[in-house]
Parts: structure tokens; sequence; C-alpha cells
């Protein structure tokens, strides 16, 4: 004999089967979109991930290709990390190290141009300021002081702000501005971790202008209370 429902189970029955008349379609489609985008994301990770060991291989080949020094391997393997793996880590590390190869071979103009590629391409804010300092310094030593000085203006991490200055700095000593270099080098002076030995160097260049780093600090923090106390 058949069971029948009773009523307060066939009232749930009745309810569920208005309630999925009414969403069924939209929850169906939420299902889809949600396991849709789940199956995007793992193909995403497992493309990334075989970006990544590829772009590392081919680097692998580029170090190799410099210390042998087989420029045309080098060249061809820069060539193809860039064009084929262009948003990894690795194919501007290996912008980076055409640079100076480039450089040490006399190659300027190309030495430039990679360091160009990373600012231009890179996603990373740090890769762009290293290859921003790095290209200053090309700039500098070809005495293209105002070309080195735009670069140099563009917004760069908290952590790099100290190297800038730096750099600024030295650019005022080239074009005969003491005055400004001294306040550059006392700005990456001050923004430098104690003991960091990069610092040094900067105590260096202020003393070589007769300004003491440590004087420079003091009348700083002490400036604001004197105000204060007025």
């Amino acid at each position: 004999m058949a069971t029948h429902l009773d009523l307060e189970e066939q009232e749930q029955l009745d309810e569920l089967k208005h309630f999925w008349k009414r969403w069924g379609n939209l929850i169906t489609w939420l299902l889809i979109g949600i396991l849709s985008s789940y199956a995007g994301w793992m193909g995403w990770q497992a493309w990334q991930s075989k970006q990544s060991a590829q772009s590392a291989a081919l680097f692998d080949t580029v170090e190799r290709a410099a210390v042998a020094g087989d420029l045309v391997l080098f060249e061809r393997s820069v060539g193809d990390i860039k064009s084929k793996f262009g948003s990894t880590t690795y194919a501007h590390q290996a912008a980076f190290l055409a640079s100076r190869i480039f450089q040490e071979k006399s190659r300027p103009k190309e030495a430039r141009e990679q360091l160009q590629w990373v600012i231009d391409q890179a996603s990373d804010e740090g890769y762009q300021a290293l290859a921003r300092l790095r290209l200053s310094s090309l700039l500098i030593q070809d005495k293209e002081f105002d070309a080195a000085r735009k670069l140099l203006s563009a917004k760069s991490p908290e952590a790099f702000t100290p190297l800038v200055d730096d750099r600024l700095g030295d650019l005022d000593m080239l074009s005969n501005q003491p005055a400004e270099a001294v306040k550059h080098y006392q700005a990456a002076w001050k923004a430098m971790e104690p003991n960091a030995q990069y610092r040094r160097l900067i105590a260096f260049k202020l003393a070589a202008l007769g300004a003491d780093p440590e004087a420079s600090a003091t009348a700083s923090a002490s400036k604001p209370a004197q105000e204060t106390s007025k």
C-alpha cells in the first residue's frame, strides 16, 4: 500500500516546488557562474605555473650564454624570453643582464633600450624604479643631465627614495649646484637605515662639500622643538 505524505510534508514539498519554480533558473545560472569562475581561476593558475617554468628554463639559457660569452645565443634568448614571457620577472631580469652585457661590450644604445623596456613593460614598481636608476646612470655618463633628471622625477616606491635623492645630488654636483647637492645628499642620508653601508658613501660626499650629516640631522630635529617653545 502506498504511503501517503501527511499534510505538513505536502505543504513543505509544495513550498519547495514554488520556490524552485521562482528561483531555480537564477540559482542554476549563479552556480554556473561560480563554477566557471573557479574553472577559469584554476586554468589561470596552471597557465601561470607553465609560464613561470618555461621562462625560468629560458632564463637559464640566457645566463649560460652570458657566462660563455656566446653573444649570438645570448641575444636570441633575451629576445625570446621578452617576446614570449614578457610579463614574467625572468624577462625583466634578462633585460637587466642584457643591459649590463651590452654596456660592457660598448653598445650603449642597446643597453639603454633594455632598461627602457623594463620601465615600459614591468608591472612591478620596484623593477621600474631600479631600471630608471640604472638608465639615469647611463645618461649621466653621456652627460645627458636633463634627461636623467626628468627620468628620476617619476614616482618611485619609498624604499628607492634615498637612492633617487643620492643620484639627484650627483646630478647637482655635475651641474655645478653644490648647495642643491647638499640638500639631496642630506635627504638621502637621513632616509637610509643607520647601519646601511651606502650611507657611509653619502656621508663622504657631504663631507667633501663641507657638510656634516650628523649636524644636519640634529638641527632638523631640534628646530620643531625650538619653534614650539616660542
